[in-house]
C-alpha cells in the first residue's frame, strides 16, 4: 500500500551506516518492502499523478538505459545533492551491466534556487536532443552550483545554452508541471530527501550501493514474474 504522509526534512539523506545497510538488504531480500500498487495496477491514491504510468513512464522524461527494459528504476534526485552525485556511477554501472533496465531520472529540486534552475534547464535541453548529455554532465559536476556554473557545464557538454533558455521560456508551464508531479510523488512515497528510488514496484529510500541495486532489481523481477502466474 502506498504511503501518503508528506515529506519531512528537505535535505540529502545521510549515507547509510553498516548496520542500516544490512537492514536494507534484508528488507529487499524479504517481503518487508512496501508494494506501491495493488492488483488493479494503480497506486492506492485518488490522484492520477501516482498512477503506474505517471510514475514509471512519464512521457515528459526521456528514459535512459534500455527504454524497452523489463524493469524500471525511477530516481528522485537533486543536482546539488552530494549523495546523488556519489551514487550516480554505481547506478549507471548497474544499468549498463544489466542491459534490461529503464532508468528514469526525476528531478526533485529541494536544495535551493540553483537546484531548481538546474532541473528546469536540463529538462529544457530535451527539445534539442541533449537531455542525457546534459544530465550526465551536471550530475558529475564538482563543487557548488551557480547559474553560471550550470550554463558553463551544459555548454561544455555540447548544449546550445541560449536555445535551452529559449525553450525553457517557451515550455515553462510544462516543465514546472512536471516538477510539481515529481514533488507530489516523492512526498506521497514518504521520501524524506534525495536520493530515493522506485525499483519496479518497490520503494527504496536513501543511499544504496551497486550490490543493493542488483538485489532490488532481482526482487522486482521476481515479484513481477510471480504476479504473472
Amino acid at each position: 500500500m502506498i504511503l501518503t504522509s508528506s515529506a519531512g526534512s528537505r535535505r540529502s539523506s545521510r549515507p547509510a551506516g553498516r548496520a542500516r545497510r544490512l537492514r536494507l538488504v534484508l528488507a529487499l531480500i524479504g517481503a518487508g518492502l512496501a508494494r506501491l500498487w495493488g492488483a488493479e495496477g494503480r497506486a492506492q491514491h485518488v490522484d492520477t499523478t501516482l498512477s503506474r504510468d505517471s510514475v514509471l513512464r512519464d512521457a515528459e522524461i526521456p528514459a535512459l538505459g534500455n527504454p524497452q527494459g523489463d524493469i524500471t528504476i525511477v530516481a528522485y534526485f537533486d543536482y546539488q545533492c552530494p549523495y546523488c552525485r556519489k551514487i550516480a556511477p554505481d547506478l549507471d554501472q548497474v544499468v549498463r551491466e544489466d542491459g534490461h533496465v529503464r532508468l528514469v531520472m526525476k528531478d526533485w529540486p529541494i536544495l535551493g534556487p540553483p537546484s531548481d534552475f538546474a532541473a528546469q534547464l536540463v529538462l529544457a535541453t530535451r527539445y534539442q536532443g541533449k537531455y542525457e548529455a546534459s544530465h550526465r554532465a551536471l550530475i558529475a559536476a564538482k563543487g557548488r552550483l551557480t547559474e553560471t556554473v550550470i550554463r558553463d557545464t551544459l555548454a561544455g557538454a555540447g548544449v546550445d545554452v541560449g536555445r535551452a533558455e529559449a525553450d525553457l521560456a517557451s515550455h515553462r508551464d510544462d516543465i514546472e508541471a512536471l516538477l510539481k508531479r515529481n514533488n507530489a510523488q516523492a512526498e506521497a512515497f514518504d521520501f524524506h530527501g534525495t536520493p530515493a528510488f522506485i525499483v519496479g514496484t518497490f520503494r527504496v529510500p536513501g543511499v544504496i550501493d551497486a550490490a543493493m541495486f542488483k538485489r532490488a532489481i532481482a526482487d522486482a523481477r521476481a515479484a513481477a514474474a510471480k504476479q504473472k502466474k
